[in-house]
C-alpha cells in the first residue's frame, strides 16, 4: 500500500512541474478533478491533498464555482526569504556579482579538462534535482558548482568568504529554481559558462558569469544596475 500523503505529494509534484514548463500557463483553468485524478491514477481525496500543497505555496486559486486555476503573476517560493533581518537578498547577489565574476576570468586560465567533466557532471545533477522539484539539493550542488569555480581560479580569500556565508549563499540559490518557465535557465547558464571555461576565454568566462548571477537575480525577484552592455 503506498502512503496517501506520499501520492499526493507526488501528485502535487507532478502539477507544479506542469505548471513550471507551461502545460498549464498562468491564469488557465485545470481539468476537472475526475480528469486530473484519472490522468495521474490518483483518488480524489488524493487530488485535493495535492491541491491544498499548491495552494499553498500560491501556485493555484479555487474559484468557486468555476474550477481551480493556475495563479498569475510569477510564482512565489515555497518559504519567503528567511535571511530578510540581517542580509537584503539585493546585498547577497551583488556580492556574489561582484565577487564571482572575478575569479571565472582567473578559472579560465588555470583550468583543467578534469575541472570541465566534473562541471558537467555537476549541472547535469543538478538539473536532475531540478526536473524532480528537489530544489534543496539543486541549491546544494548550484552552490559547490559555484566553490568549484572558485576553487580553480587559487582565491582562497573569495572562497572563505562565501563558504562562511554558505547558508545564505544556498538560499539566494534556491529562489530561482521557483521561477515558472525557466526550470532549465540555470543549467543553460552553467553551460555557457563551462563552455567558456573549457574554451580558455577569460573574457568570455567572466561575462557568463556576471549574466548568469543577474539573471539569476531577476528570478529571484532582485534587479540591480550593472556594468553589463546590452546584447
Amino acid at each position: 500500500m503506498f502512503n496517501s500523503t506520499a501520492v499526493a505529494a507526488n501528485a502535487a509534484r507532478l502539477i507544479q512541474q506542469w505548471i513550471n514548463d507551461g502545460t498549464y500557463p498562468a491564469g488557465s483553468l485545470l481539468p476537472s478533478q475526475r480528469e486530473l485524478s484519472e490522468r495521474l491514477g490518483i483518488s480524489r481525496t488524493s487530488l485535493r491533498e495535492a491541491f491544498s500543497t499548491l495552494q499553498g505555496l500560491g501556485l493555484i486559486v479555487a474559484r468557486p464555482g468555476k474550477g481551480v486555476y493556475v495563479a498569475e503573476g510569477p510564482a512565489p517560493s515555497a518559504h519567503p526569504w528567511r535571511f530578510a533581518d540581517s542580509h537584503s537578498l539585493t546585498d547577497i547577489y551583488q556580492l556574489r556579482f561582484a565577487l564571482e565574476n572575478f575569479t571565472a576570468r582567473l578559472a579560465a586560465l588555470v583550468v583543467e579538462p578534469a575541472d570541465i567533466d566534473a562541471l558537467r557532471a555537476n549541472a547535469e545533477a543538478m538539473q536532475a534535482c531540478i526536473e524532480a522539484s528537489d530544489f534543496t539539493q539543486a541549491a546544494q550542488l548550484d552552490f559547490d558548482f559555484h566553490m568549484q569555480i572558485i576553487a580553480i581560479s587559487g582565491n582562497r580569500a573569495i572562497a572563505e568568504i562565501l563558504r562562511n556565508s554558505a547558508e545564505i549563499i544556498q538560499e539566494s540559490q534556491r529562489l530561482p529554481f521557483y521561477k515558472r518557465g525557466a526550470r532549465r535557465a540555470t543549467f543553460n547558464e552553467h553551460t555557457a559558462i563551462i563552455d567558456a571555461l573549457a574554451a580558455g576565454d577569460p573574457s568570455l568566462a567572466q561575462r557568463a558569469m556576471a549574466e548568469h548571477i543577474v539573471q539569476a537575480a531577476q528570478r529571484a525577484g532582485v534587479h540591480f544596475p550593472t556594468s553589463l552592455d546590452p546584447g
